[in-house]
């Protein structure tokens, strides 16, 4: 069991590294929940980050007792990166029919629903490192847990912001995406058993599910009938 907080000289160490490890590593969620309310009204998207924010601090607190093994099962992590590229090519299409368009696209539920799938999905490795950091002090942990939470909701909000300047944003998002879920595949025991991939293995696959990412969700947009000259002068208007 976690004990008891106590006030300490690494106390501060502690927590000052667990606030670095929610910055390094709470990008990636704040691109996912960007990329789910981007084509919500404003007064939604505020109601499903709160929403969606919300729900994942729960979620973390319970799957923050099993990260160390949940991280050994073989195919977790690739069902899960799986997952990521999925969600990726959805998010970015949805998001490039709401460029432009004179209604919104999406529901607020559905933004919710998508943002709970992902961050369980992407959590594991930051939860297991400020699980790690916090050295068994629960004060600790619930601070990391309150911060990485409240650090993804703001940054998210940020750049749902940008996008609506920036659409080019999207497609970023997109490729980052693209490569989370490469890694998580990459990092998978049984990839890891079965191909032995090298570090430069290793990054090409993520570098290949990225670019796989944004070329399946640019022949999705190209089959719905959507209009490359609006992609191309979004791209434009974005300083591309």
């Amino acid at each position: 069991m976690p004990s008891i907080p106590a006030i300490t000289s690494t106390f501060f160490l502690d927590a000052l590294s667990i606030i670095l490890i929610d910055v390094l590593l709470g990008g990636d969620n704040a691109v996912v929940i960007a990329l789910a309310v981007k084509s919500l009204p404003d007064k939604q998207r505020k109601l499903g980050i709160l929403f969606g924010t919300g729900a994942a601090v729960v979620l973390r607190i319970v799957l923050t007792f099993f990260a160390s093994q949940l991280l050994q099962v073989q195919f977790l992590r690739l069902g899960g990166g799986l997952v990521i590229l999925w969600i990726a090519v959805k998010l970015l299409t949805e998001a490039e029919e709401a460029v432009g368009a004179e209604h919104h696209v999406q529901s607020l539920k559905h933004a919710i629903w998508l943002i709970l799938v992902a961050d369980i999905t992407m959590s594991v490795d930051n939860i297991l490192a400020v699980a790690g950091a916090s050295k068994g002090n629960l004060g600790l942990l619930i601070f990391g847990l309150i911060l990485s939470i409240s650090f993804v909701a703001f940054t998210s909000s940020l750049l749902a912001k940008l996008m609506d300047k920036y659409p080019v944003i999207i497609w970023i998002g997109s490729l980052i995406l693209g490569r989370v879920g490469g890694d998580m595949i990459a990092g998978d025991p049984w990839f890891q058993a079965t191909f032995h991939p090298s570090a430069a293995l290793h990054y090409g696959f993520e570098a290949g599910c990225a670019l796989g990412v944004v070329g399946l969700g640019w022949l999705l947009e190209r089959k719905k009938g959507g209009d490359p000259k609006k992609t191309r002068k979004n791209l434009s208007d974005s300083g591309v």
